[in-house]
């Protein structure tokens, strides 16, 4: 069996794209950072995303992350050496990233051995189906970074898990563990970590065996069904809080709570 293997560089990170017998796999392997993702990274994400169907023999994309970690998100400490300006087109860049994944028209399957965080849940969420382990946590805890989620982020999750779970994520903070996230929805599947490649792989071609036609149409009535939804993020309401964003940002980099300064609610 032939594989065709492309790597990508950014900053000692790697994102590797895989093609083989109708399966396209997208790993992101940055380990010593929980596979954090920079903005070049997204970029590239975004490139790898738009080109999978260059190759009409793939019929389904794999989406993973290297080891024992999906992906933490984007990379804080990056923000951190950033201008608000800069952070809110790296905030963009993220969204296209996940919205390319989203709008792809062939099956998505998300692959999570490990924690999948803020973005990395948002894009782990923009799969069609997720396949979990045992390590697999789930939770964005933007709360402590001042980043300000607008109602595109936000449905991903309201269309799983409801409005009230939604906000108790972000209210706390907390992170879910696999059964949970199973229990609730937020995991189609979850198998043992020693099982985990190979039930995906398996899942991959079951679902490429099925007829195109069907699988499309389903991707897009349901994709129409979401979308019959006031309309969504236009680019108008930012990803950062001006004050809270900074603080949080440097609170993350100095291992500090954050200090929040209280202000009137217009």
């Amino acid at each position: 069996m032939q594989v065709k293997i492309k790597r990508m560089e950014a900053e000692q990170a790697k994102i590797i794209f895989q093609e083989t017998a109708g399966l396209a796999i997208i790993t992101i392997h940055r380990p010593q950072l929980r596979n954090a993702l920079t903005a070049s990274m997204w970029n590239q994400l975004s490139e790898i995303g738009a080109r999978v169907l260059d190759n009409p023999k793939n019929r389904v994309l794999l989406l993973r992350g290297a080891g024992e970690q999906f992906t933490a998100g984007s990379d804080i400490k990056e923000f951190h050496k950033m201008s608000l300006e800069e952070a809110e087109n790296a905030f963009i860049s993220m969204e296209k990233a996940i919205s390319t994944f989203e709008k792809l028209p062939i099956p998505t399957i998300g692959v999570i051995n490990g924690p999948a965080m803020g973005a990395g849940l948002e894009l782990a969420l923009a799969c069609d189906i997720r396949i979990g382990s045992e390590k697999a946590r789930l939770g964005i805890p933007v709360g402590k970074l001042g980043i300000t989620l607008n109602n595109q982020f936000a449905q991903r999750l309201v269309n799983l898990i409801g409005p009230s779970l939604t906000k108790d994520l972000v209210y706390t903070g907390r992170i879910l563990k696999a059964e949970e996230a199973h229990r609730l929805g937020m995991l189609n599947y979850l198998v043992k970590e020693k099982d985990l490649d190979r039930y995906a792989i398996r899942m991959g071609n079951l679902v490429a065996s099925q007829s195109p036609a069907s699988l499309l149409a389903i991707k897009q009535s349901v994709q129409e069904c979401v979308d019959s939804a006031p309309v969504l993020w236009n680019g108008s309401t930012p990803f950062v809080d001006h004050q809270d964003f900074p603080e949080g940002v440097a609170a993350f980099v100095e291992k500090r709570i954050p200090r929040f300064v209280r202000r009137p609610i217009k």
